[in-house]
């Protein structure tokens, strides 16, 4: 499946679930200990309906108009340097989560919502590998299908074991020059090149130092240490051309970078507010600008004195 529509189609998902989640945010963030009939019917009807919605828009809105096959496999696990398949597995933890937090405001336990959670967002990611199966432009992706499950996983796998998230996927990114010279894969907008620019990506895991302590520590509650991951120099899915549009592209390596940086779990900090808590639990999953050490095989180490 294309870039942008793949991505566009999860951000409006994730759209969807912070919709939903003002409809059953807790005055308080102490999570009731019994079902509420309810509200769980609220989620999990207005979940349901605004995700076959989704389903709905996606396909008439790209699959239509394309030629359907049988069911067949695509193999691009060697594009884009496996960005792609971290901002996966990325999404689907985001989902899960989000899932995991509509449940238990509705007083589901925390093993059952972390599994329901998980399941969720697996089936959301996976589902958009069906419809790329039975397209003949795309095909269904064993990377995708991996990063899926790693990203469902890693959410439920934390909450099983220790009833909390010490451990964050987040993203974030800065624009590229790579964008200006291939617009057509790389994004003519702003908003299309954070979905498709993969140059400009990065992918954290951001853990929370203080949770791996004692109850009794001091360290702040809400302080975390980052590691993340992105590329640069790409100007093609597995390969650079030498030109585009008849005009000659500048050569550039395709090269790994790997981070380390400080970082903030807004979860963590407390408020009594439940409109500071919705935000903060959007911006959870955004790692935020801050100095930021990285390196990358052509440059070794290179210093950010503001990385995004």
């Amino acid at each position: 499946m294309g870039m942008f529509n793949r991505y566009a189609s999860l951000v409006l998902i994730i759209i969807i679930l912070l919709y939903t989640q003002s409809l059953v945010s807790q005055t308080h963030e102490v999570y009731p200990d019994t079902i509420n009939k309810k509200r769980l019917n609220t989620v999990v009807y207005t979940a349901s309906g605004l995700y076959v919605a989704t389903l709905g828009v996606l396909y008439f809105g790209w699959y239509k108009d394309n030629e359907l096959t049988k069911f067949h496999w695509y193999n691009d696990n060697k594009g884009w340097l496996q960005v792609d398949k971290v901002g996966h597995a990325n999404t689907a933890y985001i989902i899960s989560n989000y899932a995991f937090w509509f449940l238990r405001s509705a007083g589901v336990d925390n093993n059952r919502s972390a599994i329901f959670g998980g399941i969720t967002g697996w089936s959301a990611m996976t589902v958009i590998e069906i419809l790329d199966a039975f397209s003949a432009d795309w095909g269904a992706s064993t990377g995708d299908l991996l990063a899926n499950t790693a990203g469902a996983a890693f959410f439920t796998g934390q909450q099983l074991l220790w009833k909390e998230q010490r451990i964050r996927f987040k993203f974030s990114y800065h624009p590229t020059e790579f964008a200006r010279y291939r617009p057509d894969l790389l994004g003519e907008t702003g908003l299309q090149r954070v979905l498709k620019d993969y140059n400009g990506q990065t992918y954290w895991l951001s853990a929370n130092i203080n949770s791996f302590f004692k109850n009794e520590s001091k360290f702040p509650p809400w302080i975390n240490v980052s590691f993340g991951y992105g590329a640069t120099g790409m100007f093609g899915t597995y390969s650079n051309p030498h030109e585009w549009d008849g005009n000659p592209l500048p050569y550039h390596n395709r090269t790994r970078q790997y981070y380390f940086s400080l970082d903030v779990d807004w979860t963590r900090i407390n408020t009594n507010s439940s409109l500071l808590r919705f935000v903060f639990k959007a911006f959870s999953f955004v790692k935020i600008p801050i100095p930021t050490l990285e390196y990358n095989r052509e440059n070794n180490f290179v210093f950010h004195w503001l990385y995004f």
